[in-house]
């Protein structure tokens, strides 16, 4: 019925694209925002194709030129996922970098096409590369007035009502005014007379708002202008403004419809207007040159101080982490109880954890989709569990649960996420098993305890966490560390800790004290298992004797139990064996005075030294 229900959408999506004289149709992922996280009333990919993960897209041609006439595009991580997800008669399986849209177009459509893009969800560049794509074999790409999408959508959500709320000054470290100045001063060095700022963490961070607008991310659908005077326009719907708001953003912050949004842009003629092509969708750029503004091409200016964690926020991750911590304690003792007798599935396991993270009141809510992964799934480096993939965590194998909380208290804020993988009995876990996760722990340790000097990027970091896995001939294909945000986005650049190039743009930005990384190396055994151990960890200053310059290492946030049964004491050196005890005694030094009863005398037989 679901299939026949997206078969009839696909249908009347042609018949759309032909009554607006349109040869195809291209659909991101994205919302007008770039974001990772979309609301409900954007998940047009999802409506039309039924696919559920976080990156990718569909071509739709309105005639069946060849093939099926459609296709999903996807990279690596979604291999298996789009296949169970959308319909191999419906749409062919493209691989990205592989392929993509364009290219597919320009070898499925004929000359003379007109393929049509909404420019309020697809990046500049991406537009005038496609542009030139199509160009060689004489197709048009042609914004559309209006998604063709919606059009047929009939019971599209609305997009969220929530308020946008006021983060107190004392939970941020800085003041909005001070953020501005510091933007206000870059733009005046630079010469813009403006930046917009569409990135909503950016927004949210920028102006000290929070809201509830996406799920997993506690922002506001909102953009702001912001200018070289230090003063800043908000453009948010007007029935998610209060008082309070107003009070907070004060005299120098304007308020205005965000309908009033595009029509702004306008203001700026003749004008320099700095905006990131990273972030920003094609349609501002088109809009601004329309009024005859100029559109300078430049990151946007939130990101790198956004990154830099003020020590309020530093204080509120630590906080989080102690909060977080006692919950997977909790979980890990219920799983190692419980699975193995057979009736756990992944689904009820991701319950489970989101009920222990609950009994902390500052819990509002996950920091993304939990990756509850069991047996082969664990494989699955991005697996997303859910009612048709759902198993039983079988009994004598591996489980993966990958994680995170936005929490929220009177005192402080966080963003937690966290990776443990365990062994679930009866019996033990293969030599092979046990020998992948200690190789993957000994590269954990490796970067952990990295000393490097200012100026180092996590491009240079990232083969310490590989290379004990690589003295084995294996490996694992995602990056090793992403940023993350205070109680923001879980996925926050620029720092990245990775091999170059690819998804992780931000792979050559210096590593800067404040900025907190994930550390999660792993290895993935296809329809077998998969390990992965994920800490955050926070960039700090280090003092070494006789050192010449200034140097940089990592403060752990993390504090959970490792499973011990998947270590293999005898492969570690004295170093190591003594950073798994000290870890261990700092996680039980942490979480004891919050648990009793079963779940302390877990935690001290789980943190006892090796």
């Amino acid at each position: 019925m679901l299939m026949n229900a997206h078969e009839a959408r696909l249908t009347d999506l042609r018949k759309e694209l032909q009554k607006r004289g349109l040869s195809g149709f291209i659909v991101p992922i994205s919302d007008e925002h770039m974001g990772e996280y979309v609301g409900s009333y954007a998940e047009r990919l999802k409506w039309l194709t039924g696919f559920k993960g976080s990156v990718g897209s569909a071509a739709v041609l309105a005639g069946d030129y060849s093939g099926k006439g459609a296709a999903m595009f996807t990279d690596g991580r979604y291999t298996v996922q789009v296949r169970e997800q959308v319909s191999g008669e419906l749409y062919d399986y493209e691989d990205v970098p592989a392929t993509g849209p364009a290219e597919w177009i320009a070898k499925h459509a004929p000359k003379g096409a007109r393929i049509g893009y909404d420019a309020w969800l697809h990046g500049i560049e991406w537009v005038e590369a496609a542009e030139k794509v199509l160009a060689r074999k004489g197709i048009e790409l042609v914004p559309v007035d209006g998604n063709p999408v919606d059009a047929i959508w009939q019971d599209r959500p609305e997009p969220s009502a929530a308020p946008a709320v006021p983060y107190g000054d004392k939970l941020a470290g800085r003041s909005s005014a001070d953020k501005r100045a510091e933007i206000a001063d870059w733009l005046k060095e630079e010469g813009y007379d403006a930046t917009i700022v569409t990135a909503l963490d950016s927004v949210a961070w920028l102006l000290n708002i929070r809201g509830a607008d996406i799920d997993k991310m506690p922002v506001a659908l909102s953009y702001v202008i912001a200018r070289a005077d230090g003063t800043a326009d908000l453009f948010i719907a007007k029935d998610k403004v209060s008082s309070d708001l107003v009070q907070h953003l004060g005299n120098a912050v304007t308020v205005r419809d965000r309908a009033d949004f595009e029509p702004a842009l306008a203001e700026f003629a003749g004008k320099t207007v700095a905006v990131d092509p990273e972030r920003a969708v094609a349609g501002i750029f088109h809009a601004l040159n329309d009024a005859g503004a100029k559109p300078a091409r430049a990151t946007d200016p939130a990101i790198l101080p956004k990154a830099i964690k003020t020590a309020a926020e530093q204080q509120g991750h630590r906080d989080a982490q102690a909060r977080d911590g006692a919950a997977l304690v909790r979980f890990l003792r219920w799983i190692s109880e419980e699975a193995p007798k057979g009736h756990v599935d992944e689904l009820s396991a991701a319950a489970k954890l989101r009920e222990f993270r609950g009994i902390s009141p500052d819990l509002k809510d996950a920091s993304f989709d939990t990756i509850s992964a069991a047996a082969g799934h664990a494989a699955l480096p991005h697996y997303k569990v859910d009612e048709d993939s759902n198993i039983t965590i079988p009994p004598s194998s591996i489980y993966l649960c990958d994680s995170g909380g936005q929490y929220l208290g009177d005192d402080s804020a966080g963003t937690t996420d966290i990776t443990r993988t365990v062994w679930v009995g009866p019996g033990e876990p293969s030599a092979e098993m046990i020998d992948r996760n200690t190789r993957v722990l000994k590269g954990y340790i490796q970067l952990d305890t990295a000393r490097f000097p200012l100026g180092t990027n996590g491009g240079q970091l990232d083969t310490l966490a590989r290379m004990h896995l690589w003295q084995a001939g294996v490996d694992y294909g995602h990056g090793t560390g992403h940023g993350v945000g205070s109680f923001l986005a879980v996925h926050e650049g620029p720092q990245r800790i990775s091999k170059s190039g690819g998804a992780f743009a931000g792979t050559g930005t210096p590593l800067a004290a404040g900025m907190i990384l994930s550390n999660e190396p792993g290895y993935y055994k296809p329809g077998e298992y998969g390990i992965r151990i994920e800490n955050l960890i926070l960039t700090v200053p280090v003092e070494i004797e006789g050192a010449e310059g200034d140097w940089l290492g990592f403060e752990t946030l993390t504090f959970v139990p490792l499973d011990r049964r998947l270590i293999d004491a005898d492969m570690l050196t004295t170093s190591e064996r003594e950073w798994v005890d000290s870890y261990h005694a700092k996680v039980r030094a942490l979480l004891a005075p919050q648990l009793d009863g079963e779940d302390l005398a877990w935690l001290e037989a789980e943190t006892a030294p090796l």
